[in-house]
Parts: structure tokens; sequence; C-alpha cells
């Protein structure tokens, strides 16, 4: 029988994670254009609440009130389903994330992930393969040209960008052994980042996150000088609202995924050393403080590109996808395989 403290347990860590999710998403849009304007030397949104911190509360009222529009579809069901897709996705995955070690509380000590499964990678890339019928169908369902259109170039970057995206994990898996998340961040304990050992996986897989997330300068799905608004174009109000919740929402899972993989999550040098001095609870807080600052680290380079990088032709999407990353997360992992097994016959060998 379940304990019915572990169900409380989780089910606070779950509302708590939903709501970081939410709040990040949301802040990232005033942050967004904080940046933007930083950039292009300009002040920005400055007019609700002190220095446009309540501009993401204001953005959203507006946008939920606003009337809700339908085209003529004939497929209205899924005109719905569309965007109720994405969004759910988006939060999905978060759920097999590690956001810090422990705290001892209450007597226990609480495991900060909502839960820890052996293959949390490929329930995360489960989850992000199902989110492209999210902009599919609701392109689809438009009955418009320009939407459709949107989602075909959508699906057809993502699925291209998933291969060598999946392709760059195989080298990381390799030297890791294993598909756990918590397992991959415990092993980088220190300064032992996967980022020093496997710089190719990295590029790869920072490089197909800007693309999976339609980001510049691979936001071809949604190219205004072409599509209009791409496969959103006929959405409004609170629909029109959760697919660009996803897309921020997308962005910071990703930044997430990346810190956790490659630049060991929660972990920072000393931090056995404050675990004995400070207690297990203040290192551990410290420990999620660093993971939310490598997050913003990456949610920032996002918003860099995206207002320094011009957008690719669909052409050069294309060839960058499948005659450069492919080929060269292959020769990645066959570098991977020949390291690992001269380290192997070493062992062996004694030497």
């Amino acid at each position: 029988m379940i304990d019915s403290t572990i169900i409380i347990e989780k089910s606070v860590i779950i509302v708590a994670v939903f709501a970081i999710t939410m709040v990040m998403a949301m802040y990232s849009t005033l942050a967004e254009r904080k940046i933007a304007a930083w950039l292009q030397d300009r002040i920005g949104p400055n007019r609700a609440g002190k220095g446009g911190i309540l501009q993401p509360l204001a953005d959203g009222l507006k946008l939920f009130s606003k009337e809700e529009f339908e085209p003529n579809t004939p497929n209205r069901f899924l005109f719905f389903v569309g965007p109720a897709i994405a969004m759910s996705t988006a939060l999905m995955t978060s759920a097999v994330i590690p956001w810090g070690d422990k705290l001892h509380l209450f007597g226990r000590d609480i495991i900060l992930q909502a839960t820890d499964i052996d293959v949390a990678l490929l329930y995360i890339f489960g989850v992000v393969s199902v989110g492209v019928y999210g902009i599919m169908i609701g392109g689809w369902a438009s009955n418009n040209k320009f939407s459709l259109m949107g989602a075909v170039r959508a699906a057809s970057q993502m699925v291209s960008y998933e291969v060598a995206m999946g392709l760059s994990m195989i080298a990381l898996l390799m030297m890791t052994g294993t598909l756990s998340l918590r397992e991959i961040s415990a092993q980088q304990a220190g300064m032992n980042w996967n980022v020093f050992y496997q710089p190719v996986s990295f590029l790869i897989f920072l490089i197909c996150a800007f693309a999976e997330t339609n980001r510049t300068p691979f936001d071809l799905a949604e190219c205004e000088s072409e599509l209009i608004g791409g496969y959103h174009t006929e959405y409004s109000s609170m629909k029109m609202g959760f697919y660009l919740f996803a897309e921020y929402a997308n962005m910071f899972i990703s930044s997430t995924i990346l810190a956790v993989l490659f630049f060991g999550g929660y972990n920072y040098p000393g931090m056995s050393w404050a675990v004995e001095n400070w207690g297990v609870n203040s290192a551990n807080v410290i420990g999620i403080v660093v993971l939310f600052s490598k997050i913003c680290g990456f949610i920032f380079f996002y918003m860099w590109v995206r207002w320094t990088i011009p957008r690719f032709r669909y052409d050069q999407l294309m060839h960058l996808g499948w005659r450069i990353l492919i080929p060269l997360s292959i020769v990645n992992i066959i570098i991977t395989g020949i390291v690992i097994l001269r380290h192997d016959i070493m062992v062996y060998l004694g030497l």
C-alpha cells in the first residue's frame, strides 16, 4: 500500500514544479522584451509596476480577455485540441528533472524530483516528439493555407532535428551508462561536467534545442514575413496564449535539460564540503539556486541569439540538420566508442 505521506509529498512537488514552470515562462516574456530593448539601446516595458515587473500579468490579462475567434473550419474539435497538446507536452517534460538533491524536513528525506524513472531521457524524447502534433493539428485544423504551411514546416523541422538530437545523446549515454537524469547529475559532482568530455554532443544538442523550440534562427514555422503568423495565425485569446506560453515553457525546460546533462545540474564545486559544514538543507538550497542560475544563463543565450542572428532560409535549415549535424553526431559516436574501448583495454591489461 502506498504511503499517504509520499502521495502528499509528490503532489506538493508536482504543483511546485508546475507553478515554477508557469512563472518562468511568464517572466521570460518580460525578460525577452527587456533584453531586446537593452541590445537595441532602448528602455522596454516600464509602465506596469515598478520597472515593468507587472507587465507579464498585464499582457496575460489582456490576451485572455480578448474575443475568441474561430475560423470556418470543419475540424472544430481539433482546432481546440492543438494548443492543448502543445501546452500539455511542454509541462509534462518537467516531471523527470532533478531540481536538487534532497531536503531533510519533518524527519524524512524529500527528493526534489516529481518522479525518478530509469528511462528519463527516453521519456523526454517521447514527450517532445508528441509536441509536434499540437502544432501540426492546430495548423491543419485552422483551414488556412499559411497555417498549414507553417505546420508542415514545423513538423519537418522538428522531426529532422530530433534525429540529430537523439544521436548526440547516444555518445553521452555511452559515457555515462545510464538514462536516469538523477544519476547523470550525480556523476557530475564538483566540476566533473559532461560538457568537458562531450563538447560536440553539447553543441549539437544546443543547436537542435533551438530548432525544437522554434526559436530564431530556426523560427521558419512562424515566419511573419512569409506566413503572417504561421501555424497560429487563426488563433486568438487563450488558445493563442497556450501556444505562446508553450514556446517559453519549452525554452525553460530545454535550458534545464542542458544544465542537467552537460553542466552538472544542481552540483557545484565544494558541495560535499557545504553538506558537512552547513548541513544538507543549506547545501541543497544553494544547489537549487545554482541550477536556476545555469538555466537563466541559457535562457539569456536563447534571447541573445534571437536578437543578433538572422533567420535561416528553409533549404539552409534542412541542409544543416541532415547533411551536417547528423553526420557529425555519427562521427562523434564512433570517436566516443573508440576512446571507451581503448580505456577498457588499458584497464584490462593493467596499463
